[in-house]
């Protein structure tokens, strides 16, 4: 039996000039899903918090800090590489200029044209409820 691989995905909203904007990243090509975007993030680490975990992944992915603002939504997701519990957690950018660390690309996005990019498909019923918010 597959045991539940813990993820947190960091939902940055953008403010100022980039309020209703949202900030993604294009996995890298040799990884699972490598053609998809998501939202910035990754596996928990034994004794961290969900918040502790998307700092963290932030600084990592796309060298910016976050705060954690609060949890959106779980998800259950089984792909063939693993089951996933997935964490969206809305944060806040605190500092920073994102850029791809871990990732190919980094960009801000409209809630309104996330259905324009190809998500993994665990994200798109919280892509959905950004659209509706």
């Amino acid at each position: 039996m597959q045991k539940n691989i813990e993820v947190v995905a960091a939902i940055i909203q953008g403010e100022g000039d980039r309020t209703g904007q949202y900030l993604i990243s294009q996995r890298l090509k040799e990884s699972a899903l490598g053609h998809c975007w998501e939202f910035p993030g990754g596996k928990v680490e034994p004794g961290e918090t969900l918040e502790q975990c998307a700092v963290r992944e932030c600084q990592e992915e796309i060298d910016v800090v976050v705060e954690p603002i609060r949890l959106v939504k779980d998800v259950t997701f089984e792909y063939p590489h693993g089951k996933f519990l997935l964490h969206f957690m809305l944060c806040r950018l605190v500092s920073g200029d994102p850029k791809p660390i871990f990732c190919r690309e980094v960009k801000w996005v409209r809630a309104e044209d996330l259905g324009q990019y190809q998500f993994p498909e665990a994200d798109l019923e919280v892509i959905a409820h950004l659209q509706r918010s």
